[in-house]
């Protein structure tokens, strides 16, 4: 599917607790400047009225009748079927709340729902992270290419995404990728979103830090204490974000570790990339221990850091070897080094979730013809 050819034009949302951003594509790009509300989450009459709404606005303001509704929602949901359960950033649902069938009603247009991580996943797959690293490696000469990939996004929660060979994987319960509720590597009776996330960063500075803490401090402030621009304790703004990414090495070798692909990674929080995506490569890499107490690898695959030039050039290049067919001497050429590459969403975030809606949707529609 070469969406950038595509002239159907979907109208896309992405909806957080606090606001509502719309959109519209048409050939793989916003054809409008994104429209934003805030959510009315305490009331579902007033949300239901913003995207009924933000949905009209969007039609209104594009010379051709769209094709399709697709966007992302906050689960738990029966996402097929369009219909919203009881979610915690926005209580105004409590429940059984058939959000598609009313939108198809109203608009007359199929809607397609999905979460954020999973349309972002399917954004970085279909223009983002897969392209760009199977056309370097193609550049490189090695003859690898990627299928699959996981992509995660860092903020609030954390969240996941599944893409297998160009199709969403969204499980038999529209549950697959629930990567939050993996267990936590530092505390075994927590999940790891308690580890992974905004608060798990304030939390952590603010129960180690032997300074001042100001009551609204963000993560950014505490980047910028452990990069040194702020004032404040550095060891403890290091520690949270080392801290964070032990816990997600953990969570990531044993996603990869069934899904066998690339990873990129989104969100508010992998803008501090910088500061532990190499811890938590180096602990993707190590060693797990048998019973009695024998060191193997923790992964089969090699796991590189794709925002690291030195480890992005040994990733492109490979292990390319010749090989002969045996009894006809034919040469045979392949690359026998297992390794997967981890690195940071190349659309933006919001940008993929719009993106990976629009795509969801053109595929949806493509199969029904």
């Amino acid at each position: 599917m070469n969406i950038k050819s595509d002239n159907r034009i979907v109208l896309t949302l992405d909806a957080g607790g606090t606001n509502f951003v719309f959109s519209a594509l048409q050939g793989g790009r916003e054809i409008i400047s994104p429209l934003r509300f805030a959510s009315n989450a305490h009331d579902l009459d007033l949300c239901l009225d913003t995207i009924i709404n933000g949905f009209k606005s969007l039609q209104s303001s594009i010379a051709d009748k769209a094709t399709a509704i697709s966007f992302a929602f906050p689960g738990p949901a029966d996402y097929p079927n369009g219909i919203i359960g009881e979610l915690g950033n926005l209580p105004a649902f409590k429940g059984d709340v058939p959000l598609g069938a009313m939108l198809q009603e109203i608009f007359d247009l199929p809607v397609f729902i999905n979460n954020d991580g999973d349309l972002f996943a399917y954004g970085e797959y279909m223009a983002g992270l897969m392209p760009w690293v199977n056309n370097e490696i193609k550049q490189a000469g090695s003859p690898k290419q990627y299928s699959n990939l996981l992509g995660i996004t860092l903020g609030t929660g954390f969240g996941a995404g599944i893409v297998r060979n160009g199709e969403l994987f969204a499980g038999d319960n529209s549950n697959a990728g629930e990567i939050w509720l993996l267990r936590n590597h530092r505390h075994h009776k927590c999940f790891a979103e308690e580890g992974i996330s905004i608060r798990a960063i304030v939390n952590y500075y603010r129960d180690n830090a032997k300074t001042t803490i100001p009551e609204n401090i963000t993560p950014k402030d505490i980047f910028d204490i452990a990069t040194g621009k702020l004032k404040g304790d550095k060891s403890a703004g290091l520690g949270a974000f080392a801290e964070m990414a032990m816990i997600l090495a953990d969570a990531l070798a044993n996603a990869v570790t069934l899904i066998d692909g690339l990873v990129v990674i989104g969100g508010g929080l992998s803008a501090s990339f910088e500061l532990w995506g190499n811890i938590m490569l180096n602990e993707m890499n190590g060693t797990i221990e048998t019973y009695k107490g024998e060191k193997i690898a923790r992964l089969r695959q090699k796991v590189y850091n794709l925002e690291d030039d030195g480890q992005l050039t040994k990733f492109l290049s490979g292990n390319k070897k010749e090989v002969k067919v045996p009894r006809s001497g034919k040469p045979v050429i392949y690359d026998p080094e297992k390794r997967i590459g981890i690195g940071l969403s190349r659309l933006g975030t919001s940008e993929a979730i719009h993106l990976g809606a629009y795509a969801f949707a053109l595929n949806e529609l493509d199969k029904r013809k």
